[in-house]
């Protein structure tokens, strides 16, 4: 028997993994739902996520907020700066920052738990028991993780947009009237759909992947270590890599206000 090329050594786990999300979407609708998990871990990844979200998106608006207010000052466009900057928020930086707090907070947590249970052998037991551990387990978790983003997204859009605006009318001296007719005149309500989209997917995505390590750890309480840091690192590539293509899809499809 030939031994496996270096190529599908790599493959193999992607294919698991899209396996492993494919089963987590048809098991959703399978009865019988774990309702009191989902509730569960749904509370456990706001309350470890929420605060981090909102603390990191304060400095991240104001970021932008004060170099689009440089920059557009530059050109002559100081009008357009409240547009610039919120749909910047909204579009790219509150589903990013609630993504990668939610992969680094709640994905590590649910990686740890389920690599402790898996070494511990209790993922095998259920097996043997007939019962389906990614039903039981995985299944509330990724969707407690996809509901958490969606719900920290608007949070994070919030408070960057309110950080945006304090440090650009306060600190620098915009026009509040300016800053907020800009971003009216732009903006669309596809801009929080996708937004909203862009969070659930990279919530489901880092949910995925979260229970795909904790499921398939190396041997030894170093191993779930190691795997807590293979889906944190893994979960950012693949959030960044979906975010490419739905930016560069809703571009493409929807059209710019007043086009």
């Amino acid at each position: 028997m030939t031994s496996p090329t270096p190529v599908s050594r790599a493959l193999t786990p992607v294919g698991n993994l899209f396996a492993l999300g494919a089963s987590v979407l048809r098991m959703t609708f399978r009865r019988p739902f774990q309702l009191g998990e989902l509730i569960e871990q749904t509370w456990f990844v706001t309350k470890v996520s929420a605060l981090p979200t909102a603390l990191f998106t304060i400095p991240f608006g104001a970021t932008i907020a004060l170099l689009l207010a440089e920059l557009t000052r530059q050109f002559g466009a100081q009008s357009q700066t409240g547009a610039g900057s919120v749909l910047a928020i909204v579009q790219q930086a509150a589903p990013i920052v609630t993504a990668l707090l939610i992969s680094g907070a709640g994905g590590s947590a649910v990686c740890a738990d389920l690599g402790a249970r898996t070494i511990r052998e209790e993922i095998a037991a259920m097996e043997v028991l007939g019962i389906s551990p990614i039903q039981r387990l995985v299944v509330p978790r990724v969707l407690a993780m996809t509901v958490t983003a969606v719900v920290l997204n608007g949070l994070a859009t919030v408070v960057g947009v309110g950080g945006g605006y304090f440090f650009n009318v306060v600190v620098q001296g915009g026009t509040p009237g300016a800053y907020i007719a800009s971003f009216s005149a732009i903006a669309q309500v596809s801009d929080i759909v996708v937004s909203e989209i862009k969070a659930a997917l990279f919530g489901f995505t880092a949910g995925v992947v979260a229970a795909y390590r904790g499921l398939n750890p190396p041997p030894g309480a170093k191993g779930v270590g190691d795997a807590v840091n293979q889906a944190v690192v893994i979960s950012f590539v693949l959030v960044f890599l979906i975010n490419l293509v739905l930016t560069a899809l809703y571009l493409q499809i929807v059209p710019p206000k007043g086009v």
